[in-house]
């Protein structure tokens, strides 16, 4: 069996619309510390259990795997541009002034569309990444459209007329 080359799995995980999230948690001296992750996912309703998966490149990725709670913040369609600060390394990335204390008093945003804030359950290896198991303990939900990634691009959910008058 020959090995999948990393360009052809890339490609085809662009294929895969992902819900935008911005991960944070506060370290036991007070600091922040957030990344921007795709990589997030629900895992078990009994318990509430959700992963999201920080590089373990990342210069917060050991504040995460130590950390006791963090908090995933579902970005918003109009939140894009704290999508992108909250990916590029920088010295202060709560500078801008968009997180504020929310839910178990985790840094969170307030137009977000959900704002999970989970204990950490686990830590597992994910290759060159970790994998957050969080215990979801508390929530917030919004009506805003989410941000999606998909095909290396931000995007919004285009309505669906059938499914308006689901409601």
């Amino acid at each position: 069996m020959s090995a999948v080359e990393p360009t052809d799995f890339t490609r085809a995980m662009a294929q895969v619309p992902s819900p935008v999230t911005v991960v944070t948690t506060t370290d036991p001296a007070g600091r922040r510390w957030g990344f921007t992750a795709s990589s997030f996912s629900s895992l078990s309703l009994a318990p509430p259990l959700v992963l999201v998966c920080p590089a373990k490149s990342a210069g917060s990725h050991q504040a995460f795997v130590t950390c006791e709670r963090f908090m995933v913040n579902v970005l918003s369609a109009d939140q894009e541009a704290v999508a992108r600060h909250f990916a590029r390394p920088s010295p202060d990335k709560f500078a801008t002034g968009d997180m504020v204390p929310c839910e178990l008093d985790l840094p969170g945003l307030p137009g977000a569309t959900a704002r999970l804030a989970c204990a950490l359950h686990d830590v597992l290896d994910g290759g060159d990444h970790s994998i957050l198991v969080g215990r979801v303990q508390a929530v917030y939900t919004g009506e805003q459209q989410p941000l999606i990634y998909h095909n290396r691009a931000f995007t919004r959910p285009e309505p669906s007329p059938a499914l308006a008058g689901a409601r």
